[in-house]
């Protein structure tokens, strides 16, 4: 007889989970899949582009309705989880009900956070982490509404261009010294900037708000240095927080987030808890991938295999604003590193490789990022570079010297080795060169 295992949350961390079940442990379990949410499993990551009208919203469905029910999946979304008893192993519903288990996942993801500022529960005021605060932000900013959004990483920069995108005329403001400061270097955030502000949005650093104004409804952002910013629409994305409050109902251990180990179980062995709502050896990570990373761990252990998960090597590949960005490890570069770097402004390119004992440790790479997944499986791997540590900054296809004869070895090496940190323009002629000499011997 199947095992009942509840999995709270219907977001792309749980879909995952059950994908992977399905290939490891289908039949073991009798999977329920309980989403707060009205609507199918969606990629979040995919928002701006529904807010910028480039795709619809029923575009980003992970997975139609006939996926989950011939995986034998009852799917209840548009349920609330109000309590967890781990007692008597149930979780209660919103509507009374309650389902058993003996394996429970939570997959509750994350909310967040509202800046605790003056005006901050005005109408008008608005988040951006679901499809209902893209319908809401669409129907605030119709006909050219003044935006202002609140934060400039990743999440207030897709709002930003989404709304710019709409019609909107969109200021952002952030806290900090350059955009994206968690995923970028000062280079590549200046370059972010120009781009950002190239699309015809307002961009102000090293900004604090610290009220928003309004008479009924919010009509202007006020900043520390009191310079107001005239606003129909705010928008807060200064963070997320770890959704944790399921798990206080079961008394579970919690810190920044739900409290996991190796194996994803949290302080009750029969409960575990993956994605943006887990905390695993101090680290809350707010991205997909480790959330998958997690999910195929977790079914790898829940169907009996030896599999723990060790941590995740932090990477971004998105296009933010319009614009390709990439990094991923340690992108700063600690002390003792060395740093490789290429750049062309007219090409609007930016690459930044972090060396240790001849290892890739971190990259950055800003326009040009065909080349992010292979330099992530070179960090995470651990591989020496020193092979191909001369090409290494020009991509994988020279690093790697596919079918490329000695003849072009012996011309165009002294060129590479020369312009790894050339100025605009010198190193972009020379790489042509390399282009033109490779699509020959191909």
């Amino acid at each position: 007889m199947s095992e009942p295992l509840v999995i709270i949350g219907n977001g792309m961390a749980a879909m995952r989970l059950v994908e992977e079940l399905s290939a490891r442990a289908l039949g073991r379990y009798a999977i329920a899949v309980i989403g707060e949410e009205p609507r199918l499993a969606y990629n979040r990551v995919l928002l701006s582009s529904v807010l910028a009208r480039e795709i619809g919203s029923n575009e980003i469905e992970l997975k139609a309705a006939t996926w989950w029910r011939e995986r034998g999946v009852t799917l209840l979304y548009g349920h609330g989880a109000t309590a967890i008893d781990p007692a008597i192993r149930r979780v209660r519903l919103a509507n009374g009900a309650t389902l058993p288990f003996t394996k429970l996942v939570l997959a509750t993801g994350s909310r967040p956070i509202r800046l605790n500022v003056p005006g901050m529960d005005l109408p008008g005021v608005m988040t951006f982490r679901d499809l209902g605060d893209v319908a809401a932000i669409e129907a605030a900013a119709a006909g050219g509404a003044r935006a202002v959004v609140i934060g400039g990483g990743l999440l207030g920069l897709e709002a930003a261009y989404g709304l710019a995108k709409a019609g909107a005329r969109v200021s952002v403001v952030h806290l900090m010294e350059r955009l994206m400061e968690r995923q970028l270097d000062a280079r590549a955030a200046l370059m972010l900037k120009q781009a950002v502000e190239a699309r015809g949005i307002a961009v102000h650093l090293n900004a604090e708000t610290v009220a928003i104004r309004g008479r009924g409804r919010a009509e202007a952002v006020v900043l520390k240095d009191g310079q107001e910013l005239a606003a129909d629409l705010v928008i807060v994305a200064a963070g997320i927080r770890a959704n944790a409050d399921l798990a206080r109902s079961a008394d579970l251990t919690i810190d920044r987030g739900i409290v996991v180990d190796d194996h994803l179980r949290t302080s009750r062995p029969d409960i575990h808890a993956i994605g943006e709502c887990a905390e695993h050896r101090g680290v809350c990570y707010g991205l997909v991938e480790p959330a998958y990373e997690q999910a195929r761990v977790l079914a790898a252990h829940l169907a009996g295999e030896d599999a723990a998960y060790q941590g995740s090597v932090l990477a971004t590949n998105l296009k933010v604003s319009g614009v390709n960005v990439f990094s991923a490890g340690d992108f700063l570069g600690s002390p003792g590193t060395e740093q490789i770097v290429f750049s062309d402004a007219g090409l609007a390119t930016y690459k930044k490789l972090v060396i240790a004992e001849g290892r890739l440790t971190g990259a950055v790479l800003f326009g040009d990022t065909a080349d992010g997944l292979w330099y992530l499986d070179l960090i995470r791997s651990g591989a020496s570079i020193e092979a191909f540590r001369d090409d290494i900054v020009f991509g994988r296809a020279l690093a790697e010297r596919i079918q490329l004869p000695d003849r072009l070895h012996a011309e165009y090496v002294p060129v590479r080795r020369t312009t790894a940190s050339a100025g605009p323009g010198v190193a972009t002629t020379q790489i042509r060169e390399l282009e033109d000499g490779l699509r020959q011997a191909c």
